[in-house]
């Protein structure tokens, strides 16, 4: 009788241009068979890039994974603007940029650095009132403008040769970098959009480390990694084998460790002496006592 293989992990995928981030799932539950799979993040389909994936258990730990900076390598055509913001969309309007320099884009580039305001794309999957942005705009409907607070951490210009600037982006989540070129254009006074794009990292999942859709169909099982890369960026406990029965039986536990990353409030990587994940847990303060209370358990070996 053949054995059943358990495929519980993530899946750091280099996504091709030309592909959305559905069509990848869909790939995936081709090759593995398995219908739970879920992604910590979509790329737009001419987009390319680091997209993990996640099969099984590991889908209950996409929340986690969202959380995660990014990084991207862009490129921007300047002196024309788009819908979209990007390469894809309807051009609306173009204008001479011969006279910008690089001197002159250094001097507005402070603007997009540190905490910045970016009104979300009217060509986006934003939903309001149950139906994405992006349809909004294809029926005519009215958008009201949606502002949102992001964290720009870098902004390093790479190379420019007019009308193209390739520059590297450091990142929070939800950050629109198709945005972040639309308004140095328009910062510019020439106008811009995104032309090229390409996610290099997704908090520790790193571009050099993803896995080609034709690798992971030769790898199979082999190109998963295990639970624990989903919550990398969690602090973690290590518990003995009573303590994790009470846990995975849904009981609270009262801890002892005073270190700074278990305060109120803190969800926390359970980990058996073997180093694997084996529940996560809020840190409750009852009675000045620091308590585990469980809120997803797994079922591992």
């Amino acid at each position: 009788m053949k054995a059943v293989i358990l495929l519980d992990g993530v899946i750091n995928i280099l996504k091709p241009p030309g592909m959305t981030s559905h069509d990848v799932v869909s790939f995936l539950r081709r090759q593995f068979k398995i219908k739970r799979i879920g992604h910590a993040g979509t790329l737009d389909p001419q987009a390319a890039g680091v997209l993990p994936l996640c099969l099984g258990q590991a889908t209950r730990l996409v929340e986690f994974l969202t959380e995660h900076d990014k990084e991207y390598l862009c490129e921007m055509t300047l002196g024309i603007t788009t819908t979209t913001q990007d390469a894809w969309g309807e051009v609306v309007e173009r204008k001479n940029c011969r006279q910008i320099t690089l001197e002159m884009i250094q001097q507005v580039l402070p603007q997009f650095s540190g905490e910045i305001t970016q009104i979300v794309p009217a060509y986006s999957a934003v939903k309001v009132q149950g139906v994405p942005l992006y349809k909004r705009a294809r029926l005519g409907m009215k958008i009201e403008p949606i502002s949102r607070q992001v964290l720009i951490y870098k902004l390093e210009i790479i190379k420019f040769e007019s009308p193209k600037l390739t520059f590297l982006v450091h990142c929070s989540k939800g950050t629109y970098v198709r945005t972040i070129c639309h308004d140095l254009g328009k910062a510019l006074g020439v106008g811009g959009h995104l032309s090229f794009l390409l996610r290099t990292r997704v908090g520790k999942f790193a571009l050099a480390d993803s896995l080609t859709l034709e690798e992971i169909a030769f790898l199979q099982e082999k190109s998963l990694l295990p639970l624990e890369h989903c919550v990398q960026g969690l602090a973690q406990i290590v518990l003995s084998d009573y303590e994790l029965i009470k846990i995975k039986q849904g009981q609270k536990i009262t801890i002892t460790e005073s270190t700074e990353s278990i305060y109120p409030g803190a969800d926390l990587a359970v980990l058996n002496g073997q180093g694997k994940l084996q529940a996560i847990a809020t840190v409750l303060l009852v009675d000045q006592k620091r308590q585990l209370k469980p809120q997803k358990v797994f079922n591992r070996e």
